[in-house]
């Protein structure tokens, strides 16, 4: 019994010992990298995912090809969502334009160990009912319907971060930061292609509860300032889901600042997770999940890269070394025919 108690001690030194020499390889590989080639890493180690790391401002927002645009919207995806760690304030707009019935929604939250924000824009496929709002399912806006959006989002301590761009889902995530939803305050900004779709947006807004005298019209653009909403009723599960993942959102941002405590930099903090402790990393960029069953309803499925029978050592799509990704996943990927082209709150 001493043997086995000894060699057991001895195998959990070696391990220590292991484990200390390794990270500090690792912090002196990342110290040597300059900033240029830390930010181009990123850039790629973010885009399987379907996201954008802005090194100057160190947060991810999410690719106009980012493959979750073929999931398209439900209102299920809302529901889920605390039951994945994200809990979020959202604003959903609802309108008839032309034949159609589009949505706009807003959402500021907790993503994880993320806080964020989000403007959606998705349509159905012919008008509908407000009693078929949580029933049907909407896609996502094509190239040729997207519309430019601006967001600025401030937590609690005075960061703010700022994105602008022509989209069908404008995010911002920031690594690392804890907020409550109530805490963040989202200004954004959306233009329209013409004063008819303007003027049912509008009115959009006033039917979902948002006060008239803080929408700002200028031109074509509206602007509104999301920060805190009505009073939302949740139900007993909904309201333990959210009060129980925000407790774990806390502690996993403590533990994401302390393991990587090395360094104080947004990008260096997480390259030192990406080599220290790849599966963190791959949680950390699951930003925006959706529940497993949604995603197979709707044929809404992330490529992966089956690299291994060409000798690659990992599955995950961009995780490879050795594969230079080309369109969708890398040059060795397969595709099922229900698999999905690259293009959402739990995080």
């Amino acid at each position: 019994m001493y043997v086995a108690l000894f060699i057991l001690l001895l195998l959990a030194l070696v391990g220590m010992l292991f484990g200390h020499f390794r990270r500090k390889k690792i912090i002196c590989r990342i110290r040597d990298m300059d900033k240029c080639e830390k930010c181009s890493l990123l850039e790629e180690l973010a885009e399987p995912f379907g996201y954008v790391y802005h090194c100057c401002c160190g947060f991810f927002s999410s690719a106009v090809d980012a493959w979750q645009k073929s999931a398209g919207y439900a209102w299920i995806y809302d529901y889920m969502a605390p039951r994945f760690q994200m809990v979020f304030d959202s604003l959903p707009v609802y309108f008839n334009y032309r034949g159609r019935t589009w949505l706009i929604e807003f959402w500021k939250g907790q993503y994880g160990i993320n806080a964020g924000a989000e403007i959606g824009i998705y349509h159905a496929d012919r008008l509908l009912s407000e009693s078929e709002y949580r029933t049907a399912h909407f896609e996502a806006a094509e190239k040729e319907e997207m519309l430019r959006c601006s967001m600025q989002l401030c937590t609690e301590n005075g960061a703010c971060v700022k994105i602008s761009e022509r989209h069908w889902w404008l995010t911002a995530f920031l690594p690392g930061v804890f907020s409550r939803p109530s805490g963040l305050c989202l200004k954004a900004a959306v233009c329209f292609e013409n004063r008819e779709m303007l003027q049912a947006f509008y009115q959009g807004l006033c039917r979902a509860g948002y006060p008239a005298e803080c929408v700002t019209v200028q031109n074509l653009c509206l602007s509104l300032t999301f920060h805190r909403p009505e009073p939302v009723h949740y139900g007993f599960l909904t309201r333990f889901h959210r009060r129980l993942s925000q407790c774990l959102n806390r502690m996993y941002c403590r533990l994401f600042l302390w393991v990587t405590r090395p360094f104080t930099c947004t990008e260096d903090r997480i390259l030192f997770l990406y080599y220290y402790l790849p599966f963190c990393f791959r949680r950390l960029m699951r930003l925006r999940r959706f529940h497993r069953r949604c995603h197979r309803k709707h044929g809404c499925r992330r490529p992966r890269c089956r690299c291994r029978k060409h000798g690659c050592s990992r599955e995950e799509s961009g995780c490879c070394p050795g594969c230079s990704r080309e369109g969708n996943g890398c040059r060795h990927s397969e595709f099922r025919p229900e698999d999905s082209p690259r293009g959402g709150k739990q995080p």
